[in-house]
């Protein structure tokens, strides 16, 4: 067997041995039962070590790279818990920010509520006591058109109506007077009338006239004096200081004044 063959096949090499070493056992009286190889020596030559040598190489690279793997997939592992413990440790502190606030936000409303509901409460007294208030304004304001307003202006039209009936009452006076006074006009007027047109008829005496249309004529004179002496006293009546304009016998009557 060869020396890798010795190594690699040691229960071969048991068998072959006792096999081998069987009938001269047998010859000094022993029987061999079994053989185990304790181990396998090359005396200090070097070769089995060399023999090793590129295993051991490839078993130490093969270890080396396990434990590379091995390191890696460790460092892998650790950085992932780290990974995991910073995202934990994030959504915690997250969390905890969250929860924090609505701890604030509630101790804010709770801080709040009391000066809340004592503001609105407040609020509802004024309005109360705007309502109050207007009501009083309302009654007051009733109470003042009652006892000042209504007597005041019962009082105005009290007034009005004694200022009217005044009114009517001078004026009634006023045209009773005047009517007194038209009636005494008119009587002096009458009572003047006839000395008018005696003084119109004076006046005529002792003119050269000449009457045309006879008697009609006639007539047609004395009536034009007549109307003048009436108009006259008419102006004087109505208190015009401008004398009426002369009236014209036209028409029927004719009447010429000769003067010398």
């Amino acid at each position: 067997m060869t020396v890798e063959a010795i190594i690699r096949e040691q229960q071969t090499l048991a068998d072959a041995i006792v096999d081998a070493s069987k009938t001269e056992m047998a010859r000094i009286g022993l029987d061999i039962d079994s053989l185990q190889i304790s181990s396998i020596d090359d005396k200090g030559v070097g070769y089995i070590k060399a023999l090793a040598a590129p295993h051991q190489a490839r078993v130490n690279q093969e270890a080396n790279v396990a434990q590379a793997k091995a390191d890696q997939a460790s460092a892998m592992a650790q950085q992932e818990s780290k990974r995991n413990q910073a995202e934990y440790a994030r959504q915690t502190a997250i969390a905890q920010a969250r929860f924090q606030a609505e701890i604030d936000q509630a101790q804010q409303t709770a801080a709040q509520a009391g000066p809340l509901a004592a503001a609105q409460a407040q609020q509802h007294v004024l309005v109360e006591q705007a309502l109050v208030a207007q009501k009083h304004a309302e009654l007051r304001q009733a109470q003042l058109i009652a006892e000042v307003v209504r007597p005041a202006q019962a009082e105005a039209e009290r007034i009005v109506t004694l200022a009217r009936a005044e009114a009517d009452a001078t004026k009634l006076s006023a045209e009773a007077a005047a009517a007194q006074d038209r009636i005494a006009l008119d009587q002096l007027m009458i009572e003047q009338l006839p000395d008018l047109l005696r003084a119109a008829a004076e006046g005529l005496q002792g003119a050269n006239l000449t009457v045309l249309d006879g008697a009609e004529g006639l007539n047609s004179v004395v009536a034009s004096l007549a109307t003048q002496g009436t108009a006259l006293l008419e102006v004087v009546r109505k208190g015009m200081t401008t004398s009426a304009p002369a009236g014209d016998a036209t028409g029927t009557a004719l009447v010429r004044r000769d003067n010398g």
